[in-house]
């Protein structure tokens, strides 16, 4: 087992990320939850970038979302991402971090901002409509909504931040895994170890 400070296993993704860049897809992976009711609940979600300067995963969601009130009450979670044409699939587990407009922290405040403004104008559009997963009430056209560019995130808006320490790689292609898990430093800092395993 090897152990370095630079996750190892995020030169992987972003080597995969790049290498699938020309498929759309590549930029979705699905999101696993424990729900409430204590049965999984999954969904895909869209890559919005690393947090900067770190190996921390960001997404963007609606804080009316079922996701939201799972990571309330666990807040693990797990990532499963399938690279189809390099056949290479991550399993990235950690602990999420909800960033909403109630956040106390001013620094995590201007990361939800940043990463509101990172998004396209359609993407911004859909934390304006009806709350996700409720029965529609009218199957009447919505009235057009207008979104000025320039104003920060609506009260929708929440960052999801996903703290990795354990990222499970495959790849199928040259029938090769690897298993990375993380540790805390004596001064706070994460260290990763990781070893060959049987696919």
């Amino acid at each position: 087992m090897a152990g370095c400070v630079s996750p190892p296993w995020k030169a992987l993704l972003l080597k995969a990320l790049d290498s699938n860049s020309h498929l759309k897809h590549s930029s979705f992976f699905q999101l696993a939850t424990v729900g409430t009711s204590g049965r999984p609940s999954n969904r895909t979600v869209v890559f919005r970038g690393f947090e900067e300067g770190s190996d921390k995963i960001q997404i963007n969601t609606d804080t009316r979302s079922n996701k939201i009130e799972e990571l309330k009450h666990f807040p693990f979670s797990e990532i499963c991402w399938y690279f189809s044409d390099s056949w290479e699939q991550f399993r990235i587990n950690g602990k999420i971090d909800i960033i909403d407009s109630s956040n106390p922290d001013p620094a995590k405040l201007q990361q939800r901002e940043k990463a509101w403004f990172a998004s396209s104008t359609k993407s911004r559009m859909q934390y304006l409509g009806p709350s996700p997963g409720f029965p529609i009430i009218s199957e009447e056209t919505v009235k057009e909504t207008r979104l000025e560019p320039s104003v920060g995130p609506v009260a929708a808006f929440c960052l999801l931040v996903l703290d990795p320490d354990q990222v499970d790689y495959l790849n199928l292609k040259s029938n090769e895994r690897m298993a990375f898990t993380s540790s805390l430093t004596g001064d706070g800092s994460k260290i990763w170890n990781f070893e060959k395993i049987n696919p």
